[in-house]
């Protein structure tokens, strides 16, 4: 006996094989979540971008569960998708979704987030490293002469390979710093999938364990810095204890001009989103993207595209974010 498919069913079957070619790629855009601000505008300008030519995306979103991305990304492999683009929740836990796309011959584009131990094509990002330092350097330069400075550090999801870089770059600054007794690190942790909650806790613990004389919290995105600013507001301590961040994030930007936070790392989402739309139609036509280096996954030597980074704080917010059309001026008040 002959199963039939329901007619929705059907129509989705035939759409996803119908369009499928190098003319009208489909591309299947994997996000670990939509939760946070940035990644609403990266899909939007990713999707903007494909439109403009001639590709249709397919949009999976995994709220931060492992699980359920794999699951994702084999439904996407399941529609006939030309190419994926991948933004993991946990670099290591997509190898076995990339071992699928392999196996199916779909070429696989990681997006800002490396995935580790596997055999992807390409790899798009921001120079996470340089995020790190222009944190770690932005904190340096104003923290207090003549004594031992004392921060905090506030690092982004164990599970998130940009996080480790972000360490990394921090790091370069920071550690000789620390090794001359210039800077003492009076609490560090990680903050569970960045969120800002889970840096609130880190904020507390740190106030509790080592009081209020605290002179920096170098936090590395603008969520979890919101976190860690919430604490320090309920201690009378926001404004008077400088805060890093990244992401541009308009709350981010609106705490800069209150004064609460110091700074952010701008990272020109619209260039990096519309650049990953363009290697992915490239890829999908059998075309082989410009990179600029290479970056090793564990698995072998990753072709790369790195985007340059910006440090904003209250002097340039409106000659970088604002210029750019990222945030509107009057959004910022």
């Amino acid at each position: 006996m002959k199963t039939l498919l329901a007619p929705a069913l059907l129509l989705l079957a035939f759409a996803a094989t119908a369009f499928a070619s190098k003319k009208r790629p489909v591309i299947g855009l994997s996000l670990d979540t939509l939760k946070e601000e940035r990644w609403q505008r990266d899909r939007d300008t990713f999707i903007e971008e494909a439109k403009k030519l001639g590709a249709t995306v397919i949009v999976q979103s995994a709220n931060s569960d492992d699980t359920r991305q794999v699951r994702d990304v084999e439904s996407l492999i399941s529609r006939n998708v030309d190419v994926l683009v991948i933004v993991p929740h946990n670099g290591a836990a997509m190898t076995r979704a990339v071992k699928s796309a392999n196996d199916a011959k779909v070429p696989v584009v990681a997006y800002d987030r490396l995935i580790l131990n596997a055999n992807i094509d390409y790899y798009l990002t921001f120079d996470n490293v340089k995020v790190g330092e222009a944190q770690g350097g932005y904190a340096a330069a104003r923290l207090p002469a003549g004594r031992t400075a004392r921060i905090v550090r506030i690092y982004g999801a164990p599970t998130d390979n940009n996080a480790k870089l972000f360490k990394q770059g921090q790091d370069n600054i920071l550690l000789p710093l620390i090794k001359a007794g210039k800077i003492e690190v009076v609490h560090e942790d990680w903050a569970l999938d960045w969120k800002p909650e889970n840096a609130k806790k880190i904020m507390n613990a740190a106030i509790t364990k080592s009081g209020r004389n605290i002179d920096a919290v170098v936090v590395s995105n603008d969520g979890t810095a919101g976190g860690a600013i919430q604490a320090l507001q309920e201690d009378g301590l926001a404004g008077k204890v400088l805060v890093t961040g990244q992401d541009a994030d308009l709350a981010a930007c609106q705490r800069i001009l209150r004064g609460t936070q110091a700074m952010t790392v701008y990272k020109p989402l619209k260039n990096l989103a519309a650049l990953a739309a363009r290697v992915a139609v490239d890829v999908a036509k059998g075309k082989k993207p410009a990179t600029s280096a290479t970056l090793d996954n564990g698995a072998k030597q990753v072709p790369s595209i790195f985007e340059k980074v910006i440090s904003v704080d209250k002097e340039n917010l409106h000659s970088t974010v604002v210029a750019d059309g990222f945030h509107r001026a009057a959004d910022l008040k």
